[in-house]
């Protein structure tokens, strides 16, 4: 190794102590203290990235970036926070041990979460969503965001681009994913969306990018909002109120899941009462479900159980045909036992 290299190395752990540093004693680090960059991380590519995206499509915005505990793109503003641990792989290496995945830990997904999150900035800029065509095609952005929502996963008037159905949570959810597919280079949704009604918020979004070009935007405020330099929070302290809340989301997805595949109504006099259902075709799939996600059985077997008795508690019903409920309850096993094993709750220092 050269002396330019070996210093250079130096330099940077000089400047960042807390690289060598145990999770333990990493997790009772202030924000603050961190002293992050973004310019000084990979994300600077990244960024790079998404305005070349956007000069190519003849767009002058160039939305300010800054880190923050999560990704999000507040009302008001044209800019972007993107979520700490890019910012350096130590610090996604303690994401992923805690909340076993790093959301946008990748270069395909974090430039898709970027594109999307640019669409929210797009709107912010120039006001879009005032505008009478965005209501006309995407809806009322005033309504509320609600708790949770229900995807219709066979739906073709929302785009695919983030997962999870997510155009369908909200009208500035379904512009910020259908600017995102529109932006994204070689996406072909000319072609893929051809006989999908969502093809018309494609064209919707096409419409208003031309109509701003070369038009100076309204809204150009460099404000950040709850920015990383000012933060004393603990990274204990964010790691235990992040996994609160996805405890909490997890126990309120159990039941939608159930609600959605069965009812509170006996729709026939025969009709069986769900826990029958999946006590007695369930059960015997727990070993291929179990196979299927190279986790233990007895994980599998702690969801079905909750599934059971949370289906008593609901009174649910199986309604319609049988095999889809069927079909549906082993999705949902899946789904469930995937979601809680991926989560599995560690113990963080006080």
């Amino acid at each position: 190794m050269s002396p330019t290299r070996r210093t250079g190395i130096a330099a940077r752990a000089k400047a960042r102590p807390w690289v060598r540093l145990s999770d333990e004693q990493l997790l009772t680090k202030r924000f603050c203290d961190l002293r992050l960059s973004i310019q000084r991380s990979p994300l600077a590519a990244h960024v790079r990235r998404l305005y070349a995206d956007l000069e190519r499509r003849g767009i002058a915005l160039r939305p300010h970036v800054w880190l923050s505990e999560e990704w999000f793109s507040p009302d008001g503003v044209p800019g972007i926070a993107v979520p700490f641990y890019l910012a350096h792989p130590r610090l996604e290496r303690l994401e992923r041990r805690i909340m076993r995945e790093a959301e946008g830990g990748n270069t395909r997904l974090l430039l898709r979460i970027l594109r999307h999150e640019a669409g929210h900035a797009l709107d912010n800029a120039y006001r879009l969503r005032r505008r009478k065509r965005w209501r006309a095609v995407f809806g009322p952005a005033s309504l509320p965001y609600p708790a949770r929502y229900r995807a219709r996963p066979g739906s073709r008037r929302y785009v695919h681009h983030l997962g999870e159905w997510y155009a369908q949570a909200h009208p500035s959810e379904d512009f910020a994913e259908t600017f995102a597919v529109w932006l994204t280079p070689k996406s072909g949704w000319r072609k893929s969306y051809a006989d999908w009604p969502a093809l018309h918020k494609l064209r919707a979004v096409e419409e208003l990018v031309a109509s701003v070009r070369g038009v100076r935007a309204p809204v150009r405020n460099r404000t950040r909002i709850e920015p990383l330099e000012h933060n004393t929070r603990t990274l204990a302290q964010h790691y235990r109120r992040k996994l609160a809340r996805n405890r909490q989301i997890r126990r309120g997805l159990a039941d939608e899941l159930l609600r959605r595949a069965f009812s509170p109504e006996r729709s026939r006099r025969a009709a069986p009462r769900a826990a029958t259902l999946l006590r007695a075709h369930l059960r015997p799939l727990v070993p291929a479900v179990a196979r299927a996600l190279r986790i233990e059985r007895y994980s599998v077997e702690q969801v079905l159980r909750m599934l059971i008795e949370r289906s008593e508690r609901l009174k649910l019903y199986v309604y319609g045909n049988r095999r889809d409920a069927l079909r549906y309850s082993r999705w949902m096993l899946e789904r469930l036992t995937g979601l809680y094993s991926e989560r599995e709750t560690p113990h963080l220092p006080l």
